[in-house]
């Protein structure tokens, strides 16, 4: 009996991936997104993603990149990507062609402290200058404020 080294159809390949997934307890969202990524690389090569070169992940990357694609999103394709490539794969040589990008992430917006006494000074009811002292010096959200 010989050994067959063919590349197992698309088909094979997601329900694969799916089996990879929920033994490492990946929740529904996060599936549905990593199977979504993974298609958008298949259907940039054109072919099965199991035959994909470093070339071609290296140049998809390129792509998506000129393509103005927001940080977060890229990262989220390089995690399905590096997980199909190292776990449903075993080809951990493309996801190493798979690079990170780096972005600085937005702080919420937090009033002076110049700020805050402005709007303590301008409210006249005592009821709403009573709850927006606590609200800040508990450092409350609106939400959590108006429950």
């Amino acid at each position: 009996m010989s050994k067959s080294t063919s590349v197992p159809s698309p088909i094979d390949l997601r329900q694969r991936m799916i089996e990879d997934m929920n033994v490492r307890g990946f929740c529904a969202k996060t599936q549905q997104d990593y199977l979504r990524n993974v298609t958008r690389f298949a259907m940039f090569l054109g072919r099965s993603r199991g035959t994909a070169t470093a070339e071609e992940v290296r140049r998809f990357q390129v792509e998506q990149r000129e393509a103005e694609m927001p940080a977060p999103a890229m990262n989220s394709q390089i995690a399905a990507l590096r997980f199909f490539f190292t776990t449903t794969l075993a080809r951990p040589d493309l996801s190493r062609k798979l690079v990170q990008i780096s972005y600085a992430l937005r702080l919420p917006m937090v009033l002076s402290p110049d700020e805050v006494a402005r709007l303590l000074a301008a409210t006249t009811c005592l009821k709403h200058l009573a709850a927006l002292s606590v609200a800040y010096g508990a450092w409350l959200r609106v939400a959590e404020v108006e429950h």
